[in-house]
């Protein structure tokens, strides 16, 4: 599956691999009443990833101790 134009976007973001007019981009999309929602959808499924993650570590430490 290929990622949308705004999972781009904010991969690039997250990685500090966007340019001047990627910012500009960004920035006009998450103020546009169109594609917030996209947005919206986009980290919210990047921060649980996160949190998963990290919740996946502190069960790996708790079994080391």
């Amino acid at each position: 599956m290929s990622l949308s134009r705004v999972e781009k976007l904010i991969e690039k973001l997250i990685s500090n691999k966007l340019s001047g007019e990627e910012v500009s981009e960004l920035l006009a999309g998450i103020t546009s009443e169109e594609q917030q929602q996209e947005y919206s959808e986009v980290l919210e499924a990047y921060f649980y990833q996160l949190l998963k993650e990290e919740q996946k570590h502190e069960n790996q430490s708790e079994k080391s101790i």
